[in-house]
């Protein structure tokens, strides 16, 4: 006869993985928000600045906002450039536009 699943083990092993992600991804946000100097903006700046990222259906705009975060990460003489490049890499062209949205709304 096999012996039965543990089931119980089985879901917090998969709980405490799941934590480790979101963790991990704060992390890497936070990262990304002070390497493009948006930590310099308000948070309601930044909040108002990635809610028009998302809200934006123009995908002519979203590929420029891609093509300056992908610029942005390939500038060399960056010192944080080897971690944000990993953060870049396993992001979507949606990640990048939003944070290409906060800086493109810094104020003057």
């Amino acid at each position: 006869m096999r012996k039965p699943r543990d089931y119980d083990s089985e879901l917090k092993a998969l709980d405490d993985k799941a934590k480790l992600l979101r963790g991990a991804r704060l992390t890497q946000l936070g990262t990304l928000v002070i390497t493009t100097r948006a930590d310099a903006l308000s948070i309601e700046e930044l909040t108002g600045a990635l809610l028009s990222a998302v809200d934006t259906k123009d995908d002519a705009i979203r590929e420029e906002w891609r093509h300056r975060g992908a610029a942005f990460f390939q500038t060399p003489g960056r010192g944080s450039a080897g971690k944000a490049d990993r953060i870049a890499s396993r992001g979507t062209s949606n990640d990048g536009g939003q944070a290409s949205a906060a800086g493109d709304t810094k104020p003057q």
